[in-house]
């Protein structure tokens, strides 16, 4: 008696390999509305009389150190909002050089953080997580931890933006002298590099005369590329499964 010959299974459906990776719709959107600012920009600086970088650094030499002053506090209040430091700290460059952009964006970035420390202290968590946003918690957990070392490291890397790390600082059991003393040395390479490159664009200034919205336009392209790199390895990190 034979036995019925076996039929070989069919082979299993092929999964479609992973397609292109896309951008997540919020970076899409962001990097949208930069380049659609930035059009607006060159618009202006190409129409409008603004003025130069030269007339803003006279005006800031003639008001004297209570200008330099008003400017360092502005600054500072700027970071309180979701405004990237960078940009302050390239915005000190094209102002006032080197030297001066330094002094001015480490005071200005000090001050931001002490203030960013202070209003999370008094406001407490619900209001700052409000202002924060939900990237408040994991920066937090490893604040309450590490203390002046997560200070620091946050500040030498963009593990999260420097507002949510002066927020999260102050929520947490954090002294306020460590919180100060991680952020003013772990600011110092970043602003170096940002500040340097805001100096050398406003030097173009000193002979052609460019406004100041016109210097900060590559400038501007740069954070835009910056973020839209970022955004991908993001969104790859989180496509990858957890071992």
């Amino acid at each position: 008696m034979t036995s019925a010959p076996t039929q070989d299974p069919a082979p299993a459906p092929r999964r479609p390999g992973p397609g292109p990776r896309r951008l997540p719709a919020r970076t899409a959107r962001r990097a949208l509305l930069l380049v659609a600012l930035i059009a607006a920009g060159c618009t202006v600086a190409l129409t409008a009389d603004l003025p130069e970088v030269a007339t803003l650094r006279d005006w800031l030499r003639d008001v004297g150190p209570l200008g330099w002053a008003a400017l360092a506090v502005g600054l500072a209040l700027a970071t309180l909002a979701p405004v990237p430091r960078t940009a302050l700290s390239l915005l000190a460059g094209v102002l006032a050089g080197f030297w001066g952009g330094l002094a001015l964006a480490l005071t200005s970035g000090v001050l931001g953080a002490a203030a960013g420390f202070m209003v999370a202290r008094r406001l407490g968590r619900e209001a700052v997580t409000r202002l924060a946003g939900p990237r408040l918690a994991r920066v937090d957990a490893r604040l309450s931890e590490r203390g002046f070392l997560a200070v620091l490291v946050g500040r030498l890397t963009p593990i999260a933006p420097f507002t949510v790390v002066s927020y999260a600082a102050g929520l947490s059991g954090m002294r306020w002298r460590d919180h100060l003393a991680g952020s003013a040395l772990g600011l110092v390479p970043g602003t170096v590099l940002h500040v340097t490159i805001g100096a050398t664009v406003g030097s173009t200034d000193r002979d052609g005369g460019v406004p100041l919205l016109a210097s900060l336009v590559p400038l501007t392209l740069a954070l835009v590329a910056i973020g839209v790199v970022r955004g991908r390895r993001r969104a790859a990190g989180a496509r990858q499964p957890e071992a």
